[in-house]
């Protein structure tokens, strides 16, 4: 199939689109408040049903990051798991853990962790609970009764937050092993309402880490979508 004719505007998404990727080692450096802001305030243009926008987002930086990177390291280490969105190993399909089978692959190659060094894949994920070294998170809840119907909007912002990071110059990283510790985020940031979907872990990218580059690829589009006519 040829390439449609493209314009300024479709060659700056496909190239925003395609060159996101997830972050996972960070510069120490924060990013500016107002660049902060403007990205909020941009990913706050989301979609969701019927405008109900059911978000709710905390921004964690600064010394209150660090108390909660060390509350989260400990609630790990001892096992006290707190999840809201149930999750489940057997939820994924036979196709589905192929692929995350073969991104582990490559994420664990580039760290030079081997296959069978269970104890250094431990200490990763311990150590991923300080955000990769990121010197920002967000906390994205779903308010509401927190339902799938609503997880869904959720998601549609958590995108549009990603992209609009992206646009901006910022790294993320999307983490749900922050969601696996819902009540010691809560405790931490005073939060008594709605359920916890995911973390993103954002700031600027140490382009020099092997980590950040790892690639994806993406499935073929017509093994995941129809066309009727």
């Amino acid at each position: 199939m040829s390439r449609l004719p493209s314009t300024d505007l479709t060659d700056y998404a496909e190239q925003l689109i395609r060159n996101r990727h997830a972050t996972r080692a960070f510069r120490p450096e924060a990013v500016p408040e107002d660049t902060i802001r403007a990205i909020f305030s941009l990913a706050g243009a989301a979609p969701s049903s019927s405008n109900a926008q059911p978000w709710r987002v905390e921004v964690v930086s600064g010394a209150r990051r660090e108390r909660l990177a060390d509350a989260l390291q400990a609630a790990h280490a001892e096992q006290r798991t707190s999840v809201d969105v149930p999750y489940s190993e057997g939820m994924y399909a036979p196709v589905h853990r192929e692929r995350r089978a073969a991104f582990g692959a490559d994420l664990y190659g580039a760290l030079r962790i081997a296959p069978d060094d269970h104890l250094a894949r431990a200490a990763y994920v311990a150590e991923s609970l300080r955000f990769y070294g990121a010197p920002h998170v967000a906390f994205l809840f779903v308010t509401g009764d927190g339902g799938v119907r609503l997880a869904a909007d959720v998601g549609a912002y958590m995108q549009t937050l990603l992209l609009a990071m992206a646009a901006y110059g910022v790294a993320s990283c999307p983490q749900g092993l922050l969601s696996f510790y819902a009540d010691t985020v809560r405790t931490e940031l005073g939060v008594t309402g709605g359920k916890l979907l995911v973390g993103i872990s954002f700031g600027y990218a140490d382009e020099s880490a092997p980590v950040n580059r790892v690639t994806t690829e993406r499935a073929a589009l017509e093994t995941t979508t129809a066309f009727h006519a």
